[in-house]
């Protein structure tokens, strides 16, 4: 039979992994990407508009490259441990053109509306309507649909007193570029998220003054850890997030006061760590500290000229920039279907609309996880294309609804109330969710059994994409391999000079190997290990 056609809406790091996981299951995948280049979010420009998703030229990701790998692409070795844009994107395509993705996307190709087609009812499929170069309008019917069109491309700018009679520049983060047209001036960045503190911390190397405004405060978090290993990396594992959520709060709480006093440094928050989550830099106590940027509460009002904030504070000001975040829009899909109001959003797994019968659609990457996302689109591109061939099915309305619920209402008691956190999730948690729906989900026991030293690897080492390759379906030879040099590949860029050592019994100095297993590297499982049976003696 042939083949079913499946339309996929976007070619950033989701859509990329869309493509590739409908070739890897028989189905041909037709990718639509507005601009004439895949990476998305990551596919820097110059400029920005409402509808794309933006970043800045400093930007660098929040996540580990081993951490944020395909589950069956390690990035390269010679990477930066935290990839510049420029890297991520070339990661990206490094992928596309190692699975041949290139041929399935149609470049400058701006999808308008998807609509359900007359015979969906009957066979599920979809009528997509799209303008390719030149303005030509065609409509093309298609067996399913993947929108990977991310989160952050319709900017959220709240309101303020006297906002409107603020003589200065008003901007949101989305149309940040860089520092060059600030130099000397007095900054407000409204926020106290990533972009916000990243921008901030930018503009605090050439601005007069620079202030950062934040309601609640927040958890700041380095991207190193101990050691000077991804702190991502050591946080995500298996152990860990199966300790009590409490143990696990007040362990973030002390290493973020570890490295500097949020109190001290105005930025301790309302909330307990895990609540909210997290900012994540290491510039901006520096900053704080050599008086660059200072921290103040939530803005009052504007004047002509100034801000004055909650505390009766004022400060002159000459520009502000709104990092407050994107709000959760599908435009080209029909608000009955993903019935996102209120920034508040109802999809089953976060993918499929539950009222949707057949589920041939599916939003692939609308999802806030405290960790990186292209593992997550990777794993619901493998979840739909078992739907869409018939080895997977939903369950029904009432029990898709119940499991939303379920998830709203632990959203609620877990997370502050706010926009983010209405799509928020733990990384390793929802991972195993749908992998263990998908029979990928690595079994203990039988790693246990086949090799106890890498099984130990895995439940107290870094939770690696690779870990869901190792069994089931889509099984993939070189995972085991992949896991285990995952932190020599960590620490690879930063081995450029081989350091001596000098040995005791000869009294010389020797030449130590590029690549190998540090004693700090042992002594974090020895202590994971340590801590666990700690653990257990404690709670009897």
């Amino acid at each position: 039979m042939p083949s079913k056609r499946i339309a996929i809406i976007g070619a950033g790091c989701s859509g990329l992994a869309a493509v590739k996981t409908c070739l890897e299951d028989g189905l041909l995948p037709v990718c639509m990407e507005r601009e004439s280049g895949l990476g998305g979010l990551w596919n820097y420009s110059e400029t920005s508009r409402v509808g794309k998703g933006s970043i800045y030229k400093t930007c660098v990701i929040n996540t580990s490259k081993e951490m944020m790998a395909f589950s069956d692409f390690p990035p390269p070795a010679e990477f930066p441990t935290f990839m510049p844009h420029r890297y991520v994107l070339k990661y990206f395509q490094m992928y596309a053109e190692r699975f041949g993705l290139l041929k399935y996307i149609q470049f400058n190709t701006s999808v308008l509306n998807v609509v359900q087609s007359e015979k969906y009812d009957v066979d599920g499929t979809w009528d997509v309507t799209y303008s390719v170069t030149g303005g030509e309008v065609v409509t093309s019917t298609f067996d399913g649909v993947l929108v990977c069109t991310g989160h952050h491309t319709f900017p959220c700018t709240p309101t303020f007193s006297g906002l409107s009679r603020f003589q200065g520049i008003t901007m949101h983060s989305h149309a940040y570029k860089d520092n060059t047209k600030f130099y000397g001036k007095r900054l407000l960045i409204v926020g106290v998220g990533n972009s916000a503190v990243d921008i901030a911390v930018d503009l605090s190397h050439v601005a007069s003054k620079v202030f950062l405004s934040t309601r609640r405060g927040a958890w700041v978090i380095s991207r190193m850890g101990l050691w000077g290993l991804p702190a991502d990396a050591m946080a995500n594992c298996r152990f860990l997030f199966s300790l009590p959520k409490s143990v696990l709060q007040w362990s973030v709480e002390k290493m973020a006061n570890f490295r500097f006093d949020h109190e001290t440094y105005g930025l301790k928050p309302v909330h307990r760590a895990l609540e909210a989550h997290p900012t994540i830099n290491d510039e901006l106590p520096y900053r704080i500290m050599t008086g660059a940027l200072r921290v103040k509460p939530n803005v009052y009002e504007f004047t002509e000229n100034a801000v004055r904030f909650d505390d009766g504070t004022s400060e002159e000001i000459d520009a502000v920039i709104f990092a407050t975040g994107y709000e959760y829009k599908i435009n080209i899909l029909d608000e009955s279907i993903t019935r996102i109001k209120n920034n508040e959003t109802t999809l089953y797994k976060y993918m499929y609309p539950p009222q949707l019968s057949p589920p041939t659609l599916a939003l692939i990457g609308l999802v806030q996880p405290i960790g990186a996302v292209m593992p997550i689109s990777e794993m619901q591109s493998r979840h739909y294309t078992q739907v869409m061939k018939g080895n997977i099915r939903l369950p029904s309305q009432k029990e898709m609804l119940t499991d939303i619920d379920s998830k709203r209402e632990a959203m609620a008691s877990t997370y502050v109330t706010s926009q983010r956190h209405t799509l928020q999730c733990f990384w390793i948690e929802y991972m195993d969710e749908i992998a263990t729906i998908l029979g990928v989900k690595p079994d203990m026991f039988v790693l246990f059994k086949e090799d106890p030293m890498f099984a130990l690897r895995c439940l107290f080492g870094p939770c690696v994409p690779a870990q869901y390759r190792l069994q089931g379906p889509g099984k993939w030879a070189k995972a085991k391999e992949t896991i285990i040099q995952s932190m020599n590949r960590s620490r690879a860029p930063m081995k450029t000079r081989i350091t001596p050592a000098y040995n005791f019994a000869c009294k010389e100095t020797v030449a130590t190997p590029a690549i190998s297993i540090p004693r700090n590297l042992r002594f974090y499982f020895l202590f994971m290990v340590v801590f666990f049976l700690f653990f257990c003696v404690c709670m009897g």
